[in-house]
């Protein structure tokens, strides 16, 4: 439903997308993973024909994001990172207007309208003025509003920035289930590792404008070992030299972080010990467990994920100063 091929942008001297190429399946929940800045919403534009790209090509629902970008228009849905509906409206007002602007039937609006509500549980808040909407209310809002004219693709940029768990949970019910019931093929964009683990069929990671690793999360997952040790210390470049003789899967992470890939830690450990001999007195730190996506994106990138829950909510905030000023 979607397929990319080398798709890149350019902003001057700037490369935001950098030649990545991927493939989304009819009916699949894709993700793109990665920090606020590694191109995420900048590929989502292209694919939803609001930037055009400087090189490569992407088509979606078999329509060229260059060539056809009309007909690429009338097949999807989008959910922005910052809120854009008018919050001096009521939510059904919002739903009307917005509908009307992309030509829905007249004879089909309003029971379109009552299905989004409902779908979204926003029914007893409908005649209710946005601006007093909680936040979780507002992106279920957003969501509703872009299944109007009921798309085959749905682009979700961050859906759950800054909601609270509950909310966040909530949100992930509601597009599972519309491609359950729908069959809707969702492209979704998220910094958030748990959000991409139990939401995605697969998953692309992004850094830096570059797909890094593409699988679902259970595949990159298992890439790593069952379990993974880490060891910290000042010496890490002469402690790997003695890793890898030994036959250990070891990579440098940083000057300081090794990594390895284990079958089971417990029976490693005593090896490890014996491998290192007296170097194990330079180790300052061990740890393992089972492998995430955090480890993922680490192994690939050599650093963990750099935006945090709170800098997600500080980035809403700062977004709403810009927007009251």
């Amino acid at each position: 439903m979607i397929k990319a091929e080398g798709l890149t942008k350019r902003f001057s001297s700037l490369t935001a997308v950098d030649h990545i190429s991927f493939r989304v399946e009819v009916g699949e929940i894709f993700g793109l993973l990665g920090p606020n800045g590694a191109g995420k919403t900048t590929t989502v534009h292209m694919l939803a024909t609001l930037l055009k790209p400087s090189e490569g090509e992407a088509w979606v629902a078999g329509f060229s994001v260059t060539e056809s970008p009309g007909e690429v228009r009338k097949h999807i849905g989008i959910v922005f990172q910052e809120p854009t509906v008018d919050r001096f409206l009521s939510g059904w007002d919002n739903l009307y207007i917005h509908g009307m602007i992309y030509g829905v039937p007249r004879g089909e609006l309003k029971e379109r309208i009552r299905k989004a509500l409902e779908f979204v549980e926003l029914e007893r808040w409908a005649g209710v003025l946005v601006k007093k909407y909680s936040g979780g209310m507002l992106r279920r809002l957003e969501l509703a509003r872009a299944l109007l004219y009921e798309p085959e693709v749905l682009f979700l940029d961050e859906p759950t920035l800054g909601l609270d768990p509950q909310s966040r949970a909530k949100m992930w019910e509601y597009i599972k289930e519309l491609r359950r019931s729908q069959g809707t093929t969702i492209l979704v964009t998220t910094h958030y590792m748990e959000e991409a683990d139990r939401l995605c069929d697969r998953v692309a990671i992004i850094d830096r404008g570059r797909i890094v690793a593409e699988g679902s999360p259970e595949e990159l997952k298992r890439k790593l070992g069952s379990e993974v040790i880490y060891l910290r210390s000042r010496k890490a470049s002469e402690l790997i030299d003695e890793l890898r003789e030994a036959g250990l899967s070891a990579k440098m992470l940083s000057p300081e972080l090794i990594a390895l890939a284990v079958s089971s830690a417990t029976e490693a450990m005593p090896k490890l010990f014996t491998v290192l001999g007296n170097l194990i007195k330079h180790v300052e730190e061990i740890s393992y467990h089972r492998p995430s996506l955090e480890d993922v994106f680490l192994h690939y990138t050599g650093r963990k994920l750099r935006d945090s829950e709170a800098d997600a909510a500080g980035f809403i905030r700062m977004v709403a100063r810009v927007r009251r000023w």
